[in-house]
């Protein structure tokens, strides 16, 4: 529509380059296409890089020490200890009332799950351990999925799964392709093994805040959502239930953030923080 208020703006006195005429033609199709902002500069990417180096670090020291027998509040403190060696800030502590620095998710709990003294690791368990960095004022954010000795193979294939589905949609990222083409291809391979995609959370954009634009659903239609840009960082975190989508909150959790399965069948997730190439995503925390 004539006069309408344009989301991407020419930077005065500079002649439009490939990448404006490529987002002005896709808003002038009516495409959703990215602000200036969520375009990082050299610096911020090379601050997000960083942080994503130290968050990186937490989980491969989660996963060096996790074991059957500690609690989900040990995890914690390995986290808290690492990301504070490091001169950085774990994000989720105090985070909208959260009260630790990590979340850890057994089996049903999808994700959001609160570090406790009597969560104990079992064989069998299935645990999610999503943790987020701020170092220098720059975040970086990722999850991981460990299984606890021998646990059955529905699990073992749900965790599989899981992590393919993340790859899976990651493949399908393309510079001046769309979010709505990850969702697609995410969906596209959980439906051959019935399972539920949660659609309640999704991947955002990360870097300068804990949370930004871009919402990345995990289900969808190609050329669907927000246009991909170089420069854009985000996450993709596909969450896959073993049965129903549906999730609800904890009614014993009096902070309100722990999510758990409709129907209490487990829940898989893996999260790499991504920033877009011109020629395809490079993983900047994992």
């Amino acid at each position: 529509m004539f006069g309408k208020k344009r989301r991407w703006h020419l930077l005065k006195g500079q002649e439009p380059t490939e990448m404006d005429k490529k987002i002005l033609y896709w808003e002038n199709k009516g495409k959703l296409v990215p602000t200036r902002d969520l375009i990082k500069t050299p610096e911020q990417i090379e601050g997000i890089r960083k942080s994503g180096v130290v968050n990186t670090g937490v989980l491969d020291e989660v996963a060096r020490q996790i074991h059957i027998g500690m609690s989900t509040l040990e995890i914690d403190e390995i986290c808290r200890k690492y990301c504070e060696e490091q001169g950085a800030t774990p994000a989720c502590l105090g985070y909208e009332g959260f009260p630790m620095s990590v979340c850890t998710s057994i089996n049903e709990v999808v994700c959001h799950g609160i570090p406790k003294k009597e969560d104990i690791l079992k064989e069998g368990d299935i645990i999610n351990v999503d943790f987020t960095t701020i170092l220098d004022g720059y975040y970086a954010d990722a999850s991981r999925m460990f299984i606890m000795g021998k646990t059955t193979p529905e699990k073992e294939q749900l965790v599989r799964v899981a992590k393919e589905c993340l790859e899976i949609g990651a493949e399908a990222a393309k510079p001046y392709g769309f979010v709505g083409d990850i969702g697609h291809a995410i969906q596209k391979h959980v439906e051959r093994y019935h399972y539920g995609i949660v659609r309640d959370l999704c991947g955002h954009g990360v870097g300068i805040q804990f949370h930004e634009e871009p919402e990345v659903a995990h289900y969808g239609h190609r050329g669907q959502g927000m246009l991909l840009v170089p420069g854009m960082v985000f996450t993709i975190e596909p969450m896959i239930n073993q049965g129903t989508w549906k999730v609800f909150i904890d009614a014993d959790d009096k902070y309100g953030w722990e999510v758990i399965t409709g129907d209490e069948l487990p829940s898989a997730q893996w999260e790499h923080t991504f920033l877009m190439t011109e020629h395809g995503l490079e993983i900047l925390s994992h």
